[in-house]
């Protein structure tokens, strides 16, 4: 296979099985991506990484751009060499971040100026262009668009003015990114109206087909983005598969930020590829847990002499050698190894979970996987 190449393995129904190649190495769809925001997955090493199956880990531009550096990194040899992690890698362009900014962010048709005001409260300005100079810099296979997000709900004006600078802005990464041993993405916006996801589709589709006859390149797949921004899923679901089948089937389909068990199989469903999300680290942290009985708190009094394994019917390190109990003391404690045993286990669930639901692909049985969970108490996730 060709750098970039998307090759479908199966379909059924709407879901896909694949395998993606990158200049780190290929993996295999449907996927779970771990989200390593500062170059870390926090509380898991990167060998821990390569014990849970991870296939891509995921690290964040904005927040590598102001510490250590995308100077630091590039020295480094790259996200890669710096995190040790010797695997397909993708950085997020930083938008969703500075949405996060607020009123400390102002942007305009040519970029967006901000307030670091989660590091030094200093000032900065980028371009789609500055952005994917310090995406290439930092050197993961796989790098998102320069977009912009509008939270749910929005006045449908404002979703239609971030929709046109997204794909505005898309042409202009796709013109300045020139780094042929990273991928690009588009990223499709819209909202939850499904006219403007459509047309976003259709414009980032007409600017490939223009670089494309002027001896440029195409994007190699397509981020879904501007979902899970406070609505409920059921609302996203009502237009995502339309969009995913709106995309061309040749290249991979990656919906940003979305990562409860149910959703995921959901998604999957509808024909997303990929997938990522902090929520498996950040709520092992706070204490919780997916398992095939649905989600855990383990701070629970009912955990306190309950010396069996968290999940019996998972293999991962924690269930195999920890009890409900000993995490308990450890949650209540407010011990570390609580939260990355958790998180361990968590991502150790979700990406099992992709590989089952590849399997179901595999199978053409995937509405019969996906009629299962749904049935299960496992499906009480969220």
């Amino acid at each position: 296979m060709a750098l970039f190449d998307y090759e479908i393995q199966a379909q059924s129904g709407a879901a896909r099985a694949g395998r993606y190649e990158t200049a780190h190495g290929a993996f295999t769809t449907p996927v779970f991506m771990p989200v390593g925001t500062h170059a870390t997955v926090k509380g898991i090493t990167s060998r821990g990484l390569r014990d849970l199956n991870a296939q891509v880990v995921l690290a964040n531009t904005y927040h590598l751009y102001m510490r250590p550096g995308c100077d630091v990194v590039e020295e480094a040899g790259g996200v890669q060499a710096f995190m040790n992690y010797d695997g397909p890698m993708l950085t997020d362009s930083g938008g969703f971040q500075l949405f996060s900014l607020d009123h400390m962010m102002k942007t305009d048709a040519d970029g967006v100026s901000f307030h670091a005001r989660d590091y030094d409260g200093s000032k900065h300005r980028w371009t789609p262009e500055d952005n994917m100079r310090i995406q290439e810099r930092l050197g993961a296979d796989i790098v998102m668009q320069l977009d912009q997000c509008v939270g749910y709900p929005a006045e449908r004006a404002a979703v239609e003015a971030s929709t046109k600078l997204s794909w505005e802005w898309a042409e202009r990464c796709l013109a300045a990114h020139k780094r042929e041993d990273q991928a690009l993405f588009g990223i499709v916006q819209g909202g939850m109206h499904l006219d403007l996801r459509l047309e976003s589709v259709r414009r980032l589709l007409a600017i490939e087909q223009a670089s494309v006859d002027a001896g440029g390149r195409r994007f190699d797949g397509f981020g879904i983005g501007g979902y899970s921004v406070g609505e409920e899923h059921d609302v996203m679901f009502q237009t995502l598969g339309d969009v995913c089948a709106a995309l061309p089937a040749d290249r991979p389909r990656y919906l940003m930020g979305v990562g409860n068990p149910t959703t995921l199989v959901r998604a999957v469903g509808v024909g997303v590829d990929m997938l990522d999300c902090v929520l498996p680290t950040r709520t092992g942290r706070m204490g919780t847990a997916f398992s095939s009985t649905g989600r855990m708190n383990m701070r629970n009094a009912k955990y306190t002499r309950d010396f069996g394994p968290l999940d019996p019917t998972c293999t991962c390190e924690t269930c195999t050698h920890y009890t409900r109990a000993y995490i308990r003391h450890l949650v209540k404690q407010g011990e570390m190894l609580g939260g990355i045993l958790l998180s361990m286990h968590n991502l150790h669930f979700l990406i099992d979970l992709m590989r089952r639901a590849r399997e179901a692909v595999l199978a053409d049985a995937y509405d019969e996987f996906l009629a299962e969970w749904m049935a299960s108490p496992a499906a009480d996730d969220y």
